[in-house]
C-alpha cells in the first residue's frame, strides 16, 4: 500500500499475521492534525475496519475519477479495490484499525470472475454494511491479537471466507442498477440530520426533509447506499454512541441524549448492534489506545 500524506500521521503495527494470499494487521494511528492522504493497492483488495471510532468528518473520494471536490463518508468498514487511488480526508485523533490485504487473484478466483469497477460502484465500497464481513473481520482481529494453535491455517480459512463475502458483495454492488438512487444533496441532508440530533428520525421526517414520499426515500436510499435506511440510521447512531463512550460520557447521559427511555434499553440496543455492552466497549477501547 502506498501513501502520499500532506500531514503525515504516525502509524505503528501492533500485531500481524500472514498466510498465502492474506495479510492481516492491527494498525495504530496517531493523527496530530487533520490529514489528507493518498492510498492505493497494486495487487490486492484492501479491507479496513476501524477498531476505535474514526476521526470526525472522515471522508474519501476517488479524485482521479471524480475530481477534487467530491468526498463521501467513510464507514466503519471500507474496501479499496486494486489499482484504484483513494484520497482520504479526516480530523485529528488516535485510532486503531484492522487492515486486511487479500490477493486479487484469490478474490476473483472465488468470485468466478474478475471484478470491474465504475464510479457508482466505487462509491458503494466506502461504507460496507455487511454483517457477515463485519463478523469475519472481528474473528480475524481476535486471531491476530491472540494467535492460537495453527493460527496461519485459521487465518487462511477466515481469509478465504472473507474473500468469498467480499466477492459476493462486489458482485451484488456491480449488478445493482446505477439509476434510481438519491441525489447527493439528499444523502447529505440525511447525514447532517443524523449528525445534528442523536435521536432517531422517523421515515416521515426524513421524507419531508428530502421532499420525497417514504416509498421513494426507502427505495432510493437502498440503491444509493446498498442497505436499508433503517439499518443505516441505527449504525450511525451506534457510531455516535461509541464516540461519546470513548470521550468519557456516561451511559445514562448518552441513553437520554439518544432518546432511549432508560439506560437499560440503550444498553440492550448497543449490545445487539456492537456485540458488547457500553461499559465493556469503553474498557476495550481504553486498552487499544493505551
Amino acid at each position: 500500500m502506498t501513501y502520499g500524506i500532506v500531514h503525515r500521521p504516525t502509524a505503528s503495527i501492533d500485531a500481524e499475521l500472514a498466510t498465502d494470499g492474506v495479510l492481516a494487521q492491527i494498525v495504530r494511528y496517531d493523527i496530530p492534525e487533520p490529514t489528507v492522504g493518498r492510498h492505493s493497492v497494486s495487487r490486492g483488495y484492501h479491507v479496513n475496519m476501524c477498531l476505535t471510532p474514526r476521526p470526525l468528518q472522515s471522508r474519501g473520494g476517488y479524485r482521479e475519477r471524480w475530481g477534487p471536490n467530491r468526498l463521501e463518508r467513510l464507514g466503519d468498514i471500507f474496501v479499496l479495490p486494486p489499482n484504484e487511488v483513494l484520497f482520504i480526508k479526516g480530523g485529528s485523533g488516535r485510532q486503531a484499525a484492522l487492515v486486511c490485504t487479500i490477493d486479487a487473484e484469490l478474490v476473483h478466483d472465488l468470485a468466478g470472475r474478475e471484478l470491474a469497477w465504475n464510479d457508482p460502484h466505487l462509491a458503494a465500497t466506502l461504507d460496507i454494511g455487511s454483517a457477515q464481513m463485519r463478523a469475519l473481520l472481528f474473528r480475524i482481529t481476535a486471531e491476530v491479537r491472540h494467535p492460537g494453535a495453527a493460527a496461519q491455517r485459521m487465518l487462511g480459512f477466515l481469509g478465504g471466507e472473507l474473500a468469498i463475502e467480499l466477492g459476493r458483495h462486489c458482485i451484488e454492488v456491480a449488478e445493482q442498477p446505477v439509476t434510481g438512487g438519491l441525489s447527493g444533496w439528499r444523502l447529505r441532508l440525511i447525514d447532517e440530520r443524523l449528525a445534528d440530533d442523536l435521536r432517531a428520525p422517523t421515515l416521515e421526517e426524513l421524507a419531508r426533509l428530502c421532499s420525497l414520499s417514504v416509498r421513494q426515500l426507502t427505495r432510493g436510499f437502498r440503491v444509493s447506499r446498498g442497505c436499508s435506511i433503517g439499518d443505516y440510521i441505527e449504525q450511525r447512531r451506534m457510531d455516535a454512541a461509541k464516540r461519546l463512550l470513548v470521550e468519557g460520557e456516561s451511559v445514562k447521559t448518552i441513553a437520554f441524549a439518544m432518546g432511549f427511555a432508560s439506560p437499560s434499553s440503550f444498553t440492550f440496543a448497543f449490545r445487539r448492534a456492537v456485540g458488547a455492552s457500553p461499559t465493556t466497549f469503553r474498557q476495550r477501547q481504553a486498552r487499544v489506545l493505551a
